[in-house]
Formats: structure tokens, C-alpha cells, sequence
């Protein structure tokens, strides 16, 4: 079983910047895509960024306009997403996610495993 730990959620103010990470166990992490996803109340849950195997990034939302970037460090089995100049709609509850065939798609669906999901709320 792969099993992940999202942290590093709180409250923050707006334009504070704030740097989530994702603990994976196992010992083949390496090889998985990793995601970020959000969801707002009453909203679907969105990709926000994902890095594959390689270490390519591929930004989704706000993560386009240069805000958000997605990294990784498999040395520490971890996945980081840092959050700058944070918005007010930036509140969510955030998770990761991992790929076993290394990609990372947009689609929720694509993703075999997944956090609890930490906290963010950017207060105005």
C-alpha cells in the first residue's frame, strides 16, 4: 500500500506565500507521477500542477500564471507544492496524488492513490 501525507496547511493572510509537502512511503516513489489537486466548498476537485518520473512539471491553473510550483526530492520520497502571493480563492483543501505509470494527467481519475488532504485558508 502507498501511503501519503499531505502537510504545511494553515491559515494564512493574503499575499503570504506558503509551501505544502506530500511524504509518500514506498520504495518505488521515484517512479510514480505525482499531482496536486485542490477542492473548494462546493466545488469539483482541480488539478493544480504534476511532475512525472523525469522530473517534468506540468502547471494547471493558477499554477500557469507562475504562482504555484510543483517540485520534488526523491531522496525524501516528497512532494512539495510552494504557494506565493496567495488569493483569497486559493482556499481549499488540497491533496496529492500518485501515478504508478509516472505521468501526471490532469484527470483525478488517472491517479491510483491519495492523501487526506491538508487545509489552506487565505483569509482577506
Amino acid at each position: 500500500q502507498v501511503q501519503l501525507v499531505e502537510s504545511g496547511g494553515r491559515l494564512v493572510q493574503v499575499g503570504d506565500s506558503l509551501r505544502l509537502s506530500c511524504a509518500a512511503s514506498g520504495r518505488t516513489f521515484s517512479r510514480y507521477g505525482m499531482g496536486w489537486f485542490r477542492q473548494a466548498p462546493g466545488k469539483e476537485r482541480g488539478a493544480v500542477a504534476g511532475i512525472n518520473w523525469i522530473g517534468a512539471s506540468i502547471c494547471y491553473e493558477d499554477c500557469m500564471k507562475g504562482r504555484f510550483t510543483i517540485s520534488r526530492d526523491n531522496a525524501k520520497n516528497t512532494v512539495y507544492l510552494q504557494m506565493n502571493s496567495l488569493k483569497s480563492e486559493d482556499t481549499a483543501v488540497y491533496f496529492c496524488a500518485a501515478n504508478v505509470r509516472g505521468v501526471a494527467p490532469s484527470a483525478p481519475g488517472e491517479y491510483d492513490y491519495w492523501g487526506q488532504g491538508t487545509q489552506v485558508t487565505v483569509s482577506s
